[in-house]
C-alpha cells in the first residue's frame, strides 16, 4: 500500500482489512485535532494580555483600558451607626461662642466604656487603619480555638469516629486469552455489585480501629458456577492496626497527631499551648488599651489644667494692658505709646497660647507610653474619644472628674522584681512558647524510629443464591447473611508492617530544628527578663524623679507667686515714682509669664507623677488590677443561648438540595468612579411565610429554655 509517497507492506493476515482501519484511524485524528483547535479558540479563560494586537481606529483608539479600572468589592458591610458624622465638631470659635456642654468623666468610667465599646483595640498608631490584618480584636482567642487545622477541636477531631460508605455497580464484558480465568467461559460477561461500609476510630495511643460490611453480587456466564443466575457474599471484618515504634504512644498523638509529619505538630496539645498564646496575647492587647486610655485621660486633664494656667495669665495680661490703655487714654504718665504696645502685645500673645491650648493641632499618629503634655483640650478629647470608640462628635466635650495622686508612694523594690518575673504577660506567653518547643522536640525525637505497625483481621464470611432469607426450609447456601451468621467460614490475619527511610534525612533535620527553636526560645525568655528588670528599674527612676521634680515645681510656683504679688504691689504703691513704675513694667511681665509657666509644669509634673505610677504598675504586670480591671470567662448570656439553641434548630431541620446550591456570586459592583453614582439597593422585606417559620421556631426556643 502507498500512502503520501511511502510504501507500507502489509501482513497476510490482515489482507483486505487495513485500508479501513487506517482510513477510520485517520478521521477520528482529525476530528480529535479540529475539537482541540475549537476549545483553543473558543475558551473562556485567557490570560491577561494575550490579544496584543494594537486596536483599530473604529474602537476609538487607546482611550480606555477596561482591564486597568480600580473597581470596589460587592460586600455587605456594616456601616457603624454611631461614627458621630451628623454633628459638626467642636472648633475655637464654639468656644467663643461660649456653648459647650461638658461631660464630666472619671478615669474609672473611662475604662470601663473602652472595654465595653471596644472590639477592636485601638492604639494611637494607626494601626486599625494603616495594617488592619495586624490589629487586636476580642474575637482573636475565639478564631485561634475554632481554627479547623490548629485549632483544639480540629486537633480533636482527628480521634472523631469516620464512617464511610460506597456502592457500585460494573458491567464488565470482555474476550479472555485463557477459558480457566472466566471459569470456562471464553467470552466472559458479568454484572458485578458492591455496597461496603465501614466505622473506623483513632486512638489516644494512635491505634486504627475498623468495623467493615461488604456485600458481593456477582452474575455471570462462567460454566462451572454453582449459581446460574448470580450469587452473593457477604464479608464481616473487624481489624486493628497499632504502631510499635513511631507514631505510637499517647503523648506523641497528643502532640503531633495521628497525621502529623516532622515540622509540622497538629496535636490537641500544642493547639491548647496555641490557645494559651492567643490568650496571652489577648490580655496584653487588654493591658494595652487601658494603658492608653489611662494616658489618653491624663493628657486630657493636662490639656484643661494648662487651658486654666494660660488664662489665668491672659487675664493677668489683660488686666495691666487696660491699666496702661487708660493711661493712655487719658494722656497721663505711664501711658506712653511703646508701654501701651508692650502690654498689648504681651496680651495678645497670651491669647494665642489660650487658643492653641483649646484647639490644639492634630499630632502624627504614634502610640507613646509617656507622657507628651501637647495637643491641646480638643485635640486630646478626640484622642481619648477615639480609644473609648464613642462617636467622635456628639455636641459635648469630655472633661475629666478625676484628680491625680501627689501623695508620696513607695514600692518594695525586691517584691517589685518577683512580681514583674511572674506576671508579666510577655514573659508567661513567652514561657509558653517554650512549653511548644519542649512538646515539639519530644515529638521530632519520635520520628527518629522506623515505623513498625502490627496489623490484625478477623473476618466472617457468607455465601448464598440470595442476600435475605426466605419462607420455608432453606437449604444450604440459599442466602448469604445466614450463612455468614453460622460462622462455617472464619479468616483471620496477622502481621507485621516495617518501613523507614534510608538515612532519616528529613528527621534528623526537624529533631534538629526543634533543639535549635527550644534553644532560640530560652535565649528569647533569658533576654525578655533582662528587659522586664531594666523596664522596671526605669519606672521606679521615673517615680521618684517624677515626684522630686514635683516637689520643685511647686516650690517654683509658689515663689513666682510671691514675686509677681509683690511686684504688683510696689507697682501699685502711690509712693512709687513713675521711672521706677517703667522699670516694674519689664518685671511684671516677665512675672506673669513665669507664673504661667511655673503652673503650667506644676500641673504637668503631677500627670508626669501619676503616670509613674501607673508606670510602675505595667512594669511589675499589675496594671489590669490597678486599674480593677479582670479577665474571666463567664457564663454565656441569654442572647448567646437563644443563638446556639436556633442554629442547632437550623441544623436539626432537613436539608435539601438547594441548601447545598451556591448560587453565582457578584465579586465586584463596578469601577470606582460608577460606584458612587449607584442608587443603594432597597433593602429586601421578610414574607410572611419566613416571618412565621422563624416566630415558630424562637417560640420553641423559649419554651425549651423556660
Amino acid at each position: 500500500m502507498f500512502r503520501h509517497g511511502h510504501h507500507f507492506d502489509t501482513p497476510p493476515h490482515q489482507a483486505g482489512r487495513p485500508a479501513v482501519r487506517e482510513g477510520r484511524s485517520y478521521v477520528v485524528a482529525n476530528a480529535a485535532l479540529a475539537f482541540l483547535i475549537c476549545v483553543a479558540q473558543f475558551g473562556g479563560c485567557r490570560p491577561l494580555g494575550a490579544d496584543r494586537r494594537p486596536p483599530s481606529s473604529s474602537t476609538g483608539g487607546l482611550t480606555k483600558y477596561t482591564q486597568l479600572e480600580i473597581e470596589t468589592p460587592a460586600t455587605d458591610g456594616p456601616i457603624a451607626d454611631d461614627l458621630g458624622a451628623d454633628v459638626p465638631p467642636i472648633t475655637l470659635r464654639t468656644l467663643e461662642e461660649g456653648t459647650i456642654e461638658y461631660w464630666d468623666l472619671s478615669l474609672e468610667e473611662a475604662i470601663g466604656i473602652g472595654l465595653s465599646r471596644s472590639r477592636v483595640f485601638r492604639n494611637l498608631g494607626g494601626v486599625v487603619l494603616d495594617a488592619p490584618s495586624a490589629a487586636r480584636t476580642v474575637f482573636d482567642p475565639a478564631v485561634t480555638e475554632t481554627d479547623p487545622r490548629f485549632g483544639v477541636e480540629g486537633a480533636l477531631s482527628a480521634f472523631d469516629a469516620q464512617w464511610s460508605t460506597g456502592m457500585f455497580v460494573e458491567k464488565n464484558d470482555r474476550a479472555l486469552n485463557n477459558q480457566f480465568f472466566g471459569g470456562g467461559a471464553r467470552l466472559l460477561q458479568q454484572d458485578l455489585a458492591e455496597y461496603r461500609s465501614e466505622l473506623s476510630k483513632r486512638t489516644a495511643t494512635g491505634s486504627l480501629l475498623t468495623v467493615r460490611n461488604i456485600a458481593e453480587y456477582d452474575f455471570n456466564n462462567a460454566p462451572a458456577n454453582l449459581f446460574e443466575n448470580g450469587a452473593w457474599t457477604v464479608k464481616l471484618e473487624a481489624e486493628a492496626r497499632t504502631p510499635l515504634l513511631q507514631g505510637a504512644g499517647v503523648d506523641f498523638n497528643r502532640i503531633a497527631g495521628p497525621s502529623g509529619s516532622p515540622g509540622l505538630n497538629q496535636g490537641v496539645l500544642i493547639a491548647r499551648v496555641n490557645a494559651d498564646v492567643a490568650l496571652a496575647d489577648f490580655e496584653a492587647a487588654v493591658r494595652d488599651l487601658v494603658m492608653d486610655i489611662e494616658t489618653a485621660y491624663w493628657e486630657l486633664y493636662y490639656g484643661y489644667r494648662d487651658l486654666d494656667a494660660k488664662t489665668v495669665s491672659r487675664d493677668r495680661a489683660l488686666v495691666t494692658w487696660q491699666r496702661i490703655r487708660s493711661l493712655s487714654d487719658t494722656g497721663q504718665r505711664g501711658g506712653e505709646a511703646s508701654r501701651e504696645a508692650q502690654a498689648r502685645a504681651q496680651f495678645y500673645r497670651q491669647q494665642e497660647e489660650v487658643q492653641n491650648a483649646f484647639a490644639g493641632q492634630a499630632l502624627e499618629r504614634s502610640r507613646a507610653t509617656t507622657f507628651r503634655g501637647t495637643g491641646g483640650v480638643l485635640a486630646n478629647e478626640r484622642r481619648l474619644r477615639l480609644l473609648l470608640d464613642l462617636p467622635i462628635v456628639d455636641g459635648r466635650l469630655i472633661r475629666p472628674a478625676d484628680e491625680p495622686i501627689v501623695a508620696p508612694v513607695a514600692f518594695a523594690w525586691g517584691e517589685c522584681v518577683d512580681e514583674a518575673l511572674v506576671r508579666r504577660v510577655e514573659l508567661r506567653r513567652q514561657r509558653w512558647e517554650i512549653q511548644r518547643s519542649e512538646l515539639e522536640l519530644l515529638a521530632a525525637k519520635n520520628y527518629l524510629l522506623p515505623r513498625l505497625d502490627a496489623v490484625g483481621r478477623y473476618r466472617w464470611r457468607g455465601f448464598g443464591h440470595d442476600l435475605l432469607a426466605t419462607q420455608g426450609p432453606n437449604p444450604r447456601f440459599d442466602n448469604a447473611l445466614e450463612d455468614l451468621v453460622t460462622g462455617d467460614f472464619q479468616e483471620w490475619q496477622m502481621g507485621v508492617e516495617y518501613r523507614f527511610p534510608v538515612g532519616f534525612r528529613q528527621a534528623h533535620a526537624g529533631y534538629r530544628q526543634a533543639q535549635l527553636n527550644l534553644a532560640r526560645d530560652r535565649a528569647l525568655l533569658e533576654a525578655q527578663e533582662r528587659d522586664v528588670v531594666a523596664d522596671l528599674t526605669n519606672a521606679v527612676s521615673e517615680l521618684d524623679r517624677a515626684f522630686v521634680t514635683l516637689e520643685s515645681n511647686l516650690e517654683r510656683l509658689e515663689a513666682t507667686l510671691l514675686q509677681l504679688e509683690a511686684l504688683q504691689a510696689v507697682y501699685d504703691d502711690d509712693i512709687t515714682d513713675e521711672n521706677q513704675r517703667l522699670r516694674l513694667l519689664d518685671l511684671i511681665l516677665d512675672a506673669q509669664r513665669n507664673v504661667a509657666e511655673a503652673e503650667s509644669r506644676c500641673y504637668r509634673g503631677q500627670v508626669e507623677y501619676q503616670l509613674a505610677i501607673r508606670q510602675v504598675h505595667f512594669a511589675k504586670g499589675s496594671l489590669l488590677d490597678y486599674d480593677s480591671v479582670a479577665l474571666s470567662e463567664g457564663p454565656w448570656s441569654q442572647a448567646a443561648i437563644r443563638d446556639a439553641a436556633r442554629r442547632g434548630a437550623q441544623r436539626r431541620r432537613m436539608s435539601v438540595l438547594t441548601d447545598f446550591l451556591m448560587p453565582a456570586r457578584r465579586l465586584s459592583d463596578g469601577p470606582i468612579a460608577d460606584s458612587w453614582q449607584r442608587p443603594v439597593e432597597p433593602i429586601r422585606e421578610t414574607s410572611s411565610d419566613e416571618t412565621s417559620s422563624d416566630d415558630t421556631i424562637d417560640s420553641a426556643i423559649d419554651a425549651d429554655i423556660e
